[in-house]
């Protein structure tokens, strides 16, 4: 209660720093938490919301595990949902509450990817147009990466930026948590880069593998005189998509060289296309 106290419009930090402490040292912290908490974001009284959604996320940071499983449940997002939800609290329910609320279940989709509920309750407020747009968190709106982290995240990976970050972080200057967040948005999108160059290398080695092998068992029917018109027509369009494959790539082999083992199926997926070019040609050609 002292924690969301709506008469106070500061956030009373000690209060909230308390509260994760019990959540953290009683055994039914973890469940209990998320049901009070609920409860005080659906507050008509807006502050009241407001300072529940903060110590909501400062338990995110702080509480571990056990508060991150009780959170990813259908049961606690429901809850929030219903703040956003017009045939539940939305229709009174404060934008500025409703615009907190959608923030802190989009920046869990980012945190935790691996919790599909998750992202299908983001998802699913989108297409029901609740959600219009991804949110654009203010600068000086920030999302810490929750602690403890699992092994290999993103904040791991460069010892320099995450020894920077950690600093930042535990600044109480507003420019260094505003140059934090602007860090942590930045270490997320190269990692949203790297993998979408790992998707689109996966997608392009299948569609090779996938290519090839449908151009191997035409080019035998082809040296048999078995191949129909349609299928030949089909032989040529398989050609054609591989020779435009082949570029594609050599583009994913340069942006690939400090990965062995990508660079490695990169590079055997080009010898089969090589190889299956090279045949077609002759196959045709003598035909």
């Amino acid at each position: 209660d002292k924690a969301t106290d709506p008469s106070i419009p500061e956030e009373n930090w000690e209060c909230i720093q308390r509260f994760c402490d019990q959540v953290n040292t009683d055994i039914e912290g973890p469940s209990l938490a998320p049901r009070l908490l609920a409860h005080k974001i659906q507050s008509p009284q807006e502050m009241e919301a407001l300072h529940a959604l903060t110590v909501l996320e400062t338990c995110v940071n702080n509480c571990g595990e056990s508060f991150h499983h009780e959170i990813a449940k259908f049961r606690f997002l429901n809850e929030l949902i219903k703040v956003l939800s017009p045939k539940y609290y939305g229709t009174w329910s404060s934008e500025k509450v409703k615009s907190r609320v959608t923030e802190v279940i989009f920046s869990w989709t980012v945190w935790f990817p691996q919790e599909v509920k998750i992202r299908d309750a983001y998802q699913m407020l989108k297409k029901q147009g609740i959600v219009k747009e991804d949110p654009k968190v203010p600068e000086d709106k920030i999302l810490p990466p929750p602690s403890p982290r699992p092994q290999n995240s993103i904040f791991d990976r460069d010892e320099e930026k995450s020894k920077l970050l950690a600093r930042l972080l535990k600044s109480n200057h507003s420019e260094d948590l505003q140059a934090a967040n602007r860090l942590i948005k930045s270490m997320i999108k190269e990692e949203q880069e790297k993998s979408a160059k790992a998707s689109r290398r996966v997608n392009t080695i299948g569609e090779v593998s996938e290519n090839v092998k449908r151009m191997d068992e035409l080019l035998e029917n082809y040296k048999k005189q078995e191949l129909s018109k349609s299928d030949q027509e089909t032989l040529q369009t398989l050609f054609q998509r591989c020779e435009k494959l082949r570029p594609l790539l050599f583009r994913l082999a340069n942006e690939t060289v400090d990965d062995d083992e990508a660079l490695a199926e990169i590079l055997q997926a080009n010898d089969k296309l090589t190889q299956v070019l090279g045949q077609y040609r002759q196959v045709v050609t003598s035909h």
